[in-house]
């Protein structure tokens, strides 16, 4: 796979599961890495784990449903690195599961607003920086098998993951005759917190006998999996690649 040392990576949601393991996996191919999150412990046990390994990184706490800590984001990558090349949109939650007739105001907009509008907001910043500096690049945003597929009590995380479908197409469409591809990557079941949360909503019995089974593979996704995939959209090797979606989900999208 093409060169990407010292190239300019900033991800967002990488305290952990797949933002930590595609820092890692940057990291390892020489990249310079930039983590953002809302957990500073862990964005900083991450840039260390990094520097002892030679690599170069720094953490900022963000929040990306706020315009202005993204902002402040970009301009630390610009800031510390003076580029900024690959940029992946990874920040999201999955919100509380509620029937739509239980559903507060207030939590259909925090899962909008981090899942949507923060990638929107990420967007924009680093498309502004990409244009300025004149390098091109690659964003790549991190969707969900529920990009494609609802659920009982889901309405606010679903939604937020079909919008993003949309953005991406629209944007790659705006960035890519000027040299940025804008793609989207969607995760199946992926062993990480959020889907061990999941675990224990359903119940060990139900996500070991009635999910897993529907995946392929017969089993869930190592974070290390997805990071590949999403380096293989920042890499040369995709170079005509944009506007797309990669479904990397062991085959569970196409039993559903």
């Amino acid at each position: 796979m093409s060169n990407m040392k010292e190239k300019v990576v900033l991800i967002t949601g990488a305290s952990s599961g797949i933002g930590r393991a595609t820092a890692e996996a940057f990291a390892a191919k020489g990249a310079h890495i930039v983590v953002a999150a809302r957990r500073k412990a862990e964005l900083e046990s991450l840039v260390a784990a990094i520097r002892e390994k030679g690599g170069k990184a720094t953490a900022i706490t963000t929040d990306v449903s706020v315009a202005r800590s993204v902002e402040q984001m970009v301009d630390h990558t610009i800031e510390v690195f003076g580029r900024l090349d690959y940029a992946i949109n990874n920040a999201g939650i999955e919100g509380k599961f509620f029937g739509i007739t239980d559903l507060s105001e207030e939590d259909w907009d925090q899962v909008i607003d981090i899942n949507l509008k923060g990638t929107f907001l990420c967007m924009k910043y680093e498309a502004q920086a990409m244009l300025k500096l004149g390098h091109g690049g690659a964003i790549v945003n991190i969707g969900s098998v529920n990009s494609f597929l609802g659920f009982p009590t889901g309405s606010a995380y679903v939604t937020s993951k079909h919008g993003l479908i949309g953005l991406t197409s629209s944007v790659s469409a705006e960035l890519a005759p000027k040299g940025i591809r804008v793609n989207l990557l969607c995760p199946g079941v992926t062993d990480t917190p959020m889907h061990q949360r999941l675990r224990g909503i359903v119940g060990d019995d139900l996500y070991d006998k009635g999910l897993l089974p529907t995946v392929h593979l017969q089993r869930a996704g190592r974070p290390e999996e997805i990071a590949k995939a999403i380096i293989f959209l920042c890499s040369d090797e995709s170079s005509y690649i944009s506007g797309s979606t990669l479904t990397v989900d062991g085959g569970l999208t196409l039993t559903m």
